[in-house]
């Protein structure tokens, strides 16, 4: 039995390995692009209604607390500017209202 307990960790370092991922990592779902825009809007702690310069004020103010030369790590930062970037293509342009792309 730990011989095949031991063969499994193996298998399972090795798809790390060659995938980049951990296999359970495939058992959950991606997010929906409507769940991506909720978690951006907690993350930057802005309102649905938010406006461009809301969104990038809110943006800095984390930054400004989530960079590495403040105690953060970069993937803090990077979650971060994914979301504005996420939130900013979100909003209406401003001649049509249609989303930006």
């Amino acid at each position: 039995m730990l011989k095949y307990a031991i063969i499994l960790a193996l298998i399972c370092v090795m798809f790390r390995w060659a995938m980049g991922e951990w296999p359970w990592s495939y058992l959950t779902s991606k997010p929906t692009r409507g769940q991506a825009v909720l978690n951006a809007r907690k993350l930057l702690r802005v309102d649905e209604g938010a406006s461009r310069e809301q969104i990038l004020a809110a943006h800095k103010r984390l930054i400004a607390v989530v960079h590495p030369d403040k105690g953060g790590s970069s993937k803090q930062v990077h979650d971060a500017n994914d979301a504005r970037d996420l939130l900013l293509a979100e909003l209406p342009d401003r001649e049509d209202g249609q989303k930006s792309d």
